[in-house]
Order: structure tokens, then C-alpha cells, then sequence
């Protein structure tokens, strides 16, 4: 079975997109948050050859099926890091193919999350990268090869995607086709220029 997890924070203003929120406002933050969660969400969990999960955090929201697609399990990120949470994801699928996509790149379609499982065919991890040097998703051919690819990474910063690819020395590794991840107001004014 493969298994694609969207990585999603509870959707409260001033909870998410922070970065995003202090250059436009966090009323407009939280509704581009929403909004492109919402999309997601349809987009990867109709037509696939995979199940798609939604990790979430605060842990607790997990329960919470107000603000949740009904059709999509969630499982609780737990606690630490950004990396840490990463690595439990991916690990708690065990052999199976898995991978995280972020809740914030309007772009993904399920078309990119079938082109990451066939990667994973072929290679032992697959990124998506980010035009900010970070990666809108990471996946492991075996879910359990990811531990320890989240060490020591600088998150949120032009660094990420090369500090998780120096971690995998060894491993084959497959990079998709490079989308935006909206993060500040610049990268969201670029996106709605091309919309």
C-alpha cells in the first residue's frame, strides 16, 4: 500500500502561515491557508492509487471533524520539531512506500504525487523542490529508510532541501519538477500574477 500525508496545521488565525501573515495581514493568511488546504485535500484524495492521510498538529485537532475533510483519516503529528514530526510520519508506514506533501504549494496535483510513487519505484527517496531552497514533499520507497534524514536540517531556509539530501548520502535519490512554496508575501503576490 502507498500512503501520501498531507501535512496540515489546524486552521486558526494567527496559528498559521506567520511568515505569510505579517506581509498580508492574518485574516488573508488563514483564508489562503484554507483555501489551498481544502484544494489539496480534494485533489489527492480522488483517482489515486494511494491512501491519503492528513498529519496533523495540534495533536489534540485530530478529533476535531468541524474543520477536517470527513473522507480523509488524520493522524497526529506528535511532538518536536518539524523534523521530527517528518521522520514518525514516514516511519510509522513501516516497508510501504510513503510520502509528505506541505499544506501550503497551491500547484500539487495528483498528477505530481503519481509521479513521486513511480520515482520511488526506481529510487530510495524522491523530494519535490521548492523554488526557496526548501521542498514541498519527500518521500521514502520504504517508509522506515527515512529515519534520520530530518537531522540537523535548517528549516525554513534556503539550506533545508541540501541538508536532508547530505543526510541521504548513499541512497538514490529522484528530484520532481520545482513548484512554489507560498511562505511570504512576495512568493503569494508571484502566485495570484500567474493566476
Amino acid at each position: 500500500m502507498k500512503h501520501a500525508v498531507i501535512f496540515a496545521r489546524r486552521p486558526q488565525l494567527g496559528r498559521v502561515k506567520s511568515r505569510l501573515a505579517a506581509d498580508i495581514g492574518p485574516v488573508n493568511a488563514l483564508r489562503f491557508y484554507r483555501s489551498t488546504l481544502s484544494a489539496l485535500c480534494r485533489r489527492l484524495s480522488t483517482g489515486g492509487s494511494w491512501q491519503t492521510w492528513l498529519g496533523v498538529t495540534p495533536d489534540a485537532s485530530v478529533l476535531d471533524a468541524r474543520i477536517w475533510p470527513d473522507a480523509i483519516p488524520r493522524l497526529p503529528q506528535g511532538d518536536g520539531d518539524l523534523g521530527d514530526r517528518m521522520e514518525r510520519m514516514l516511519t510509522a508506514f513501516g516497508p510501504d512506500p510513503a510520502l509528505i506533501v506541505g499544506s501550503d504549494i497551491p500547484d500539487v496535483s495528483a498528477r505530481h504525487i503519481a509521479a513521486a510513487f513511480d520515482a520511488l519505484r526506481r529510487k530510495d527517496l524522491v523530494f519535490g523542490p521548492a523554488a526557496d531552497g526548501g521542498y514541498w514533499l519527500v518521500g521514502a520507497r520504504r517508509g522506515c529508510d527515512a529515519a534520520g534524514l530530518f537531522r540537523g536540517v535548517r528549516w525554513s531556509g534556503p539550506e533545508a532541501l541540501a541538508d536532508s539530501m547530505a543526510n541521504a548520502q548513499g541512497e538514490r535519490i529522484e528530484l520532481l519538477e520545482e513548484l512554489d512554496d507560498i511562505d511570504d508575501g512576495s512568493s503569494y503576490r508571484l502566485w495570484q500574477s500567474r493566476l
